[in-house]
């Protein structure tokens, strides 16, 4: 390592968070700029462990020390290179993943761990303003066409992978733009939609061609994907969202986070005025049911539209404030995290169910909920009621973010007639393929509600699993098998 006594001489540090009341008021990113001495210390902080598990820690297999070394050395188009050799969306993962590799950084066993992340996001912020990054159009064309249904990061991975191999890859999205979650879920202030769009000008001068509102099963029939292509590949995400069926979930006002989400997003996209918004948080008492990265997402978002006041439950207790002897290193550290979005206000209530929801006139006025404490039910571990702590809560919106159940089933997975596994997720063998042949699945169609860098990783395997079976072989990478399970 460039400084093998680095980590002996400073600490942990990343940018700091922009100011509340300013960053509130707008929704550009929420950090500020770190500047490039700083971050090369940090760089020196990576240890020369011998093994580093902060590699498999990543499902993406990251060449971490690498990179580290090159950014202390001042290599930094090298830098570049190594990153690009293993994920293809470096600032999506830069700015949206939670770090598995952090938490198996072997610095992390009895000090912070390195501050991968950053390190990730300043090498590729500096290579797209060095205009290091540029189309890689294959050497060859191979005559074969491939589709994949769906644009979220598995979905434009596969089609990345494969467009280089020298495919005809078609990429189909229903929604109006392209990006799928990552366009319509994740709000502007965690990653301003531009990232995604000029990698989306890279993969277009590459020679992949996108259609926006063009619904595989609807807009294109079955026979159609069939005929005109050699290869269809499923990453249609987990969209089927979780609700809660309890009294008053008719009452307006009640909505899943996917209904609210979207609209804020659009706004940003020029669709329309903000304060145009059919679903609106400006001057309501707002609850979130969920305590995970969606409804911190809804928090963000109801903040910065002007919400009175917002609360977030969550049935789960609260995390600790370190690893527990259950969750050792190298594991993901399940422990109590402070997001921009908490950082901003509201109020985190853990241990409580939400019980009935209450309205008037057909309109959500408020909720009645309790506390839980764990327990055991038939040897699964389940929550019990705990009396007496019954609580109605004055509220004007409800945004359900509990989680998704898999993709959405109707025309596309029923009329391919593929089989879905225990957990009503698209089934797929050791080669990627479904019960299907020509029918290939990737990210959390398949997988199941997961994290960004799980989905890229998926999407690269997939398309080496797709351009073994088109040509015989394949000189594509494959971090990882769909076997594989997820961290958290």
């Amino acid at each position: 390592m460039g400084d093998p006594r680095g980590f002996l001489k400073h600490s942990r540090q990343i940018p700091a968070r922009r100011a509340v009341p300013v960053r509130i008021r707008d929704w550009n990113e929420a950090y500020e700029p770190f500047p490039r001495d700083s971050l090369r210390i940090q760089a020196s902080r990576c240890m020369d462990c011998g093994i580093p598990f902060c590699n498999d820690g990543c499902p993406l297999g990251n060449l971490i020390p690498d990179f580290n070394d090159l950014v202390y050395r001042d290599h930094w188009r090298s830098a570049m290179e190594r990153l690009h050799a293993t994920n293809n969306f470096p600032e999506f993962t830069g700015r949206l993943c939670p770090a598995p590799c952090e938490g198996a950084c072997v610095l992390g066993i009895n000090q912070d761990p390195v501050t991968i992340k950053q390190v990730e996001y300043e090498i590729v912020e500096r290579a797209w303003a060095e205009g290091w990054i540029s189309p890689i159009r294959p050497a060859r064309r191979t005559g074969k066409r491939v589709a994949v249904i769906g644009s979220g990061p598995a979905g434009l991975a596969t089609a990345q992978q494969l467009t280089r191999a020298g495919h005809e890859v078609v990429v189909m999205e229903r929604s109006d733009r392209i990006g799928g979650l990552l366009r319509y879920g994740i709000p502007q202030f965690k990653m301003e939609k531009r990232v995604l769009d000029r990698r989306l000008a890279q993969m277009r001068a590459e020679g992949t061609e996108f259609r926006t509102v063009c619904e595989a099963g609807i807009d294109v029939s079955i026979d159609e994907l069939r005929g005109d292509f050699d290869a269809i590949v499923l990453a249609l995400g987990a969209t089927a969202w979780r609700d809660l069926p309890i009294p008053g979930r008719e009452l307006s006002g009640v909505y899943q986070a996917m209904e609210f989400l979207p609209w804020a997003n659009r706004a940003q996209e020029g669709d329309y005025d903000a304060d145009e918004s059919p679903i609106h948080a400006r001057g309501k008492r707002v609850v979130i049911i969920g305590g995970g990265d969606t409804g911190a997402d809804c928090l963000g978002t109801a903040h910065r539209q002007g919400a009175a006041s917002v609360h977030q439950f969550e049935i789960m207790p609260r995390p600790p404030g370190s690893r527990t002897a259950s969750n050792p290193w190298p594991t993901f550290p399940m422990i109590y995290k402070v997001t921009s979005a908490h950082e901003e206000g509201g109020e985190r209530v853990f241990s409580v169910n939400t019980e009935a929801f209450l309205g008037e006139d057909g309109k959500l006025t408020g909720l009645r909920y309790h506390e839980v404490e764990p327990t055991m039910i038939e040897g699964r571990p389940s929550f019990r009621k705990v009396e007496g702590t019954d609580v109605e809560l004055p509220v004007d919106l409800v945004f359900l973010a509990m989680g998704f159940l898999g993709p959405e089933k109707g025309s596309l997975v029923d009329q391919l007639g593929v089989e879905l596994d225990e957990r009503g997720n698209v089934a797929r063998d050791a080669n990627w393929q479904s019960s299907v042949p020509g029918v290939f699945v990737a990210g959390d169609a398949g997988r199941g509600q997961s994290l960004i860098v799980w989905a890229i990783a998926e999407g690269r395997s997939c398309a080496a699993a797709v351009d073994r079976a088109l040509m015989g072989d394949t000189d594509l990478p494959s971090p990882i098998l769909p076997t594989d399970r997820p961290m958290i």
